[in-house]
């Protein structure tokens, strides 16, 4: 319901793209006949290309590749359009505010100067500047779009090393390797899962822990469900792969990244997303734990805003910890880093999530690290408790990553 709520200013920015976009064609001084048709032929593409994120919502969410293959690749054509359109919007959005301030500062400037602007902008200097300057422009968006889509393929291995204080008996520590936030979905299928895949055996992990947002909303949106599961079920550990539902393993539809009907924490997860973790080998955690080899916990919470229990509650810190030995180590997963100051109170010892992305893209990155979270991304120790924040391996909304990683943790715990 919010990107209904922001489609106005969406439409608005799009309509004056078109506009500046016609100001800009002027410029090349082009014969009359074709002059017209390059923005006729312009304003009919950008509108296919800008509101595809809003025709892709009218077509069926249940039509298969076997019901109607015209209906099925019409609407993941749509949706990754959309995706990338939103990319293309924020940072066209951007570049277009740094020109228009530009304006209003030589508009000032000619003014005290005694010029009359009008003239400046009207003659031929400045038109050939104008031209310029929108060849720049769309060279700098599709470059940077390049760039953040590639960059969001790519994925790092970031490695943490970290030391309890509690012993345990025969075992000198153990081996982690975190992931989260894959979206499965129009952005995200097949070929990045196997590089996650093949990055995790490579590190040899005793466990693997996934902290939420597995899916991204819409289990059709799967590029091929079968050979996901298959490459799920090709990650290897000594104890396995456990994993927790984020606020987007809720089956229900999503436009930009925005999902509807947030107000309802009680939804649950679709029959074919958990059927999907249960092909996979992957233990889904709902507010219980498992006791791992008798040496340590893993506690997997139902996520924060969208529990996906059927009840839309979750147990405290302190509910978590009520009738645990304590003197073992405790891990912790939970899809977004919140309560961390109640979590350390419990007594838990490592708080393992996702969630935030790190902010994704520029400059979401810095306002999810000064405003946002408390910890956005990496290690953070807060008392006895260490709190670790995956960037996370796939994306949300806009499909590209800059000035942000997608990484796998490697987490040596050393009792």
């Amino acid at each position: 319901m919010i990107f209904f709520l922001l489609s106005p200013l969406f439409i608005a920015a799009h309509a004056y793209f078109v506009y500046e976009g016609f100001k800009w064609i002027d410029t090349l001084r082009l014969p009359r006949g074709l002059g017209r048709f390059v923005k006729i032929l312009a304003a009919v593409l950008w509108a296919v290309f800008s509101l595809s994120i809003f025709a892709a919502y009218f077509i069926p969410a249940g039509v298969t590749r076997e019901s109607s293959p015209v209906l099925y690749i019409l609407r993941r054509t749509l949706k990754k359009s959309g995706n990338y359109n939103l990319g293309v919007l924020i940072y066209m959005g951007m570049s277009f505010a740094v020109i228009l301030i530009g304006r209003l500062i030589e508009y000032f400037k000619l003014k005290k100067e005694g010029i009359e602007p009008k003239q400046v902008f009207r003659s031929a200097l400045y038109r050939n500047k104008r031209a310029v300057m929108g060849v720049l422009n769309i060279v700098f968006i599709v470059l940077l779009m390049w760039y953040g889509v590639a960059h969001g393929k790519d994925i790092k291995l970031n490695t943490y090393e970290i030391e309890l204080s509690k012993q345990v008996e025969g075992s000198s520590g153990v081996r982690i390797a975190l992931v989260a936030d894959m979206h499965l979905g129009y952005s995200i299928g097949c070929e990045q899962m196997e590089k996650m895949a093949d990055m995790i055996n490579a590190s040899s992990p005793d466990i693997v822990i996934m902290a939420g947002d597995i899916f991204d909303n819409e289990y059709e949106a799967l590029d091929d469900p079968e050979r996901l599961i298959k490459i799920f079920a090709s990650i290897k550990s000594r104890y396995g792969t456990y994993a927790v539902y984020g606020n987007h393993d809720i089956e229900e539809k999503i436009i930009g990244g925005f999902t509807f009907d947030y107000s309802n924490p009680a939804k649950v997860a679709g029959k074919e997303m958990n059927e999907f973790l249960d092909k996979a080998g992957i233990t889904l955690l709902l507010d219980d734990h498992v006791l791992i080899d008798d040496a340590f916990y893993v506690y997997g919470r139902p996520d924060y805003s969208k529990p996906g229990n059927g009840t839309g509650k979750r147990k405290a810190p302190q509910e978590i910890t009520a009738g645990l030995d304590m003197s073992k180590p405790l891990i912790v997963i939970d899809h977004q880093p919140r309560e961390l100051q109640a979590l350390a109170d419990a007594g838990v010892d490592i708080d393992l999530c996702g969630h935030t992305h790190d902010g994704q893209f520029f400059p979401m990155n810095i306002t999810s690290r000064l405003f946002t979270w408390e910890n956005s991304a990496g290690l953070l120790k807060k008392d006895n408790m260490y709190n670790i924040v995956t960037s996370g391996v796939g994306l949300y909304g806009p499909n590209i990553r800059i000035g942000t990683d997608a990484e796998v943790c490697v987490i040596d715990v050393k009792w």
